[in-house]
């Protein structure tokens, strides 16, 4: 009887939780380009750490040193026929909205250059981390004859403005972090040699006992989603969160060590 070897499929994502962080790494050299296969793995990691307890700060981040991202396989999407490119973006779509409504704060280190679709995977993390004259950041879609297709039109119009967003996609120009800043495309800059090393230190501000992560993700999803919706209705949202939040052991912990005039040390629950 003839025996099938299965084909392992290339691990592109790789995931690992560490003193209450999840770092998810893009690892597809040299530009951490991603397909269908890396978006599907994406998917997947990002939904373990949304259920891992031990999780409380989720960190995107970019394998090597000069990519976070340079966003989409060019190659394959030159070969795909247009019904499958669809199908393609709009299953991208789903995974960054998974991302970016997951109730745990999401950081994004761009540990190099970040253009096309990686920056429309950076605009749908929570806080943008650069490291110092790692390289460019934009959306130069215009430049191949399409549009950011991946949330970059809707996301970076939310962040930036209608009319700043429209020039930057519209020239299609890459620029620096330090630009990048100014414009309030991303939050901080480290420098170069112990960026890693400040992520982290920046990410552990958000971890307990330092933090209450369970009052931190509702503030993002209160934001997320409150700002899509109506004055009034976000405003309902808030409350309804406010209030899951006072039945936590992280709320009575902060109220009580408020009290008795201590620190409090909260447990992410």
């Amino acid at each position: 009887m003839a025996t099938q070897t299965a084909v392992t499929e290339k691990e592109l994502i790789h995931l690992r939780v560490e003193n209450g962080i999840a770092v998810i790494e893009m690892d597809d050299p040299p530009a951490n380009t991603y397909t269908h296969a890396m978006m599907r793995q994406l998917d997947d990691a990002i939904l373990q750490a949304r259920m891992d307890d031990d999780a409380h700060v989720i960190i995107l981040r970019g394998a090597g040193e000069k990519f976070f991202s340079a966003g989409a396989e060019i190659k394959m999407l030159s070969e795909a026929d247009p019904g499958w490119k669809y199908c393609f973006c709009l299953h991208a779509n789903e995974t960054l909205c998974r991302l970016e409504q997951t109730p745990k704060l999401v950081l994004a280190a761009l540990n190099g250059h970040t253009v096309g679709g990686g920056l429309e995977i950076a605009l749908a993390c929570d806080i943008r981390l650069a490291r110092k004259d790692g390289g460019k950041i934009g959306l130069p879609e215009v430049n191949l004859g399409v549009l950011p297709g991946t949330g970059g039109t809707q996301r970076i119009a939310r962040l930036l403005g209608k009319s700043r967003a429209i020039e930057l996609m519209a020239t299609g120009r890459t620029f620096s972090f330090e630009e990048a800043m100014e414009i309030g495309l991303v939050n901080q800059i480290f420098d170069r040699d112990t960026f890693w090393d400040d992520v982290l230190s920046y990410a552990k501000q958000f971890v307990p006992p330092a933090k209450a992560s369970r009052a931190v993700g509702r503030i993002k999803r209160a934001v997320q989603t409150g700002t899509e919706v109506g004055f009034a209705e976000g405003l309902a949202l808030e409350r309804e969160l406010q209030q899951l939040l006072f039945q936590s052991e992280d709320a009575k912990e902060g109220l009580h060590a408020y009290v008795e005039k201590r620190q409090p040390k909260f447990r992410g629950r």
